[in-house]
């Protein structure tokens, strides 16, 4: 690192994008505190939508936008250098806007909407395009790239998959961070750190010990679901041009 100031990152990314994967991930390094989903229970009360353990999740959370800001830009847990902050967009739906989040350094995880549509309709019976953040996770990312002058990072679950060292240490390189090879690797299991929501969504990462196989094929879909992806396509295809190479 080149600042003896913590590092917080806020990691946007849509649902069923290894974005579970990616926190256990950080959560490796000796140096990295993790924070999953903290505007969940603020976006579910606000809004009312009908997700799974929506009651348990807004009983367990802050539920409060500025307070959970507040405590986003507060001391790291634990008092590590280094805070991950797991973000999904469309869950901005409050007073409080990604913008406002102050001292984090934004970055992007991307996936083909294809197979977000896919994982996504098997834990929930329907799906829509808002579902899926690609609206929202675009329209974040060109204000922050006009707020700073340049692309915030951006990296695509595909490029993970193939070859986790090589976009990983890109992805720290683009965040000041050194690369950490513990960062391939982490414990079987629940981890301490996840939302109350995790035995809905995380069996599968959590039966992991790393990053999984490159994506084959994409799934077929149903023409409902084919037209959820469709509708997420072009945003997509705009952040998609900007992954680190």
């Amino acid at each position: 690192m080149t600042s003896a100031r913590p590092l917080r990152i806020a990691m946007w990314s849509g649902p069923r994008n290894i974005s579970t994967a990616m926190m256990r991930s950080f959560s490796s390094r000796a140096d990295c505190s993790v924070s999953d989903e903290p505007f969940y229970g603020c976006y579910l009360k606000a809004t009312g939508a009908d997700h799974p353990m929506a009651q348990d999740v807004i009983a367990a959370m802050d539920c409060d936008w500025h307070s959970v800001a507040r405590t986003l830009s507060g001391p790291v847990p634990n008092g590590r250098p280094v805070w991950y902050q797991k973000h999904m967009p469309h869950h901005m739906a409050g007073p409080i806007a990604p913008d406002d989040l102050e001292g984090v350094v934004h970055a992007f995880l991307i996936r083909d909407p294809v197979r977000m549509a896919a994982s996504y309709a098997a834990k929930r019976e329907r799906v829509i395009p808002d579902d899926l953040g690609a609206a929202a996770q675009r329209a974040f990312f060109e204000r922050e790239a006009d707020r700073t002058g340049r692309a915030p990072p951006v990296v695509d679950a595909s490029d993970v998959l193939r070859a986790p060292e090589r976009t990983l240490s890109r992805l720290c390189s683009a965040l000041g961070l050194e690369w950490d090879h513990a960062m391939l690797r982490w414990p079987a299991g629940r981890h301490t750190d996840d939302g109350v929501w995790a035995p809905h969504w995380y069996a599968k990462v959590e039966a992991s010990t790393g990053f999984g196989k490159e994506e084959g094929p994409r799934p077929p879909l149903s023409a409902e679901l084919s037209a959820v992806a469709e509708a997420c396509r072009a945003d997509y295809e705009a952040l998609k041009h900007f992954t680190l190479k």
